[in-house]
């Protein structure tokens, strides 16, 4: 049993030896002269609903003391929000706004944001960007940083100011402003 052990080591070695002499320092990876780069600003206005027959955002977890906490602290919540292009919820539909946010704060209201704002509208029909930070929510103006994209965002960077528009404070629902720059 050992003999074949040795000749299975000595077979895989002598297999693996064409394959890894096929890399060199000059072609195991392709490197790309990027252009100019592009950079985007957006605005738009996220509508956040709790309350109604049809939220858009619901709760899926908690903690077993997050109703004790007056920042509701352990709860996370699983959003598919509207992006539009004014306040007003029947204004034109840009995209929606989908992925989870928690509470994540005991001090204060502040929510850590996992978001893919994706888009149904003109040229970034089909692009989408991806906006990881924390948000705290009862500030006048908050900062989060867009970590990635796709389509015509793909490899994006950069940050989101978010400022409240509405918020009603017994139900939770909120409308957003968003101005996004996107380095891409």
């Amino acid at each position: 049993m050992a003999k074949l052990g040795v000749v299975l080591m000595l077979f895989s070695l002598l297999t693996a030896i064409p394959w890894a002499q096929s890399f060199t320092e000059e072609n195991w990876a392709t490197r790309l002269e990027v252009q100019k780069e592009t950079v985007t600003n957006l605005q738009f206005y996220f509508h956040d609903t709790l309350s109604g027959k049809n939220p858009s955002a619901v709760r899926v977890a908690e903690a077993t003391e997050t109703e004790k906490s007056p920042t509701l602290f352990g709860a996370i919540m699983m959003a598919d929000d509207p992006l539009t292009e004014t306040p007003d919820p029947n204004s034109k539909l840009l995209g929606r706004a989908q992925g989870l946010y928690g509470s994540a704060a005991q001090q204060e209201m502040g929510l850590i944001m996992a978001m893919n704002f994706g888009f149904i509208d003109g040229i970034y029909n089909g692009s989408s960007f991806s906006l990881l930070g924390k948000n705290s929510a009862m500030h006048p103006v908050r900062e989060m940083a867009i970590v990635g994209g796709t389509g015509l965002f793909r490899l994006a960077r950069g940050y989101a100011i978010a400022q409240t528009h509405w918020m009603d404070l017994i139900t939770g629902d909120a409308i957003v402003g968003y101005n996004v720059t996107v380095v891409h």
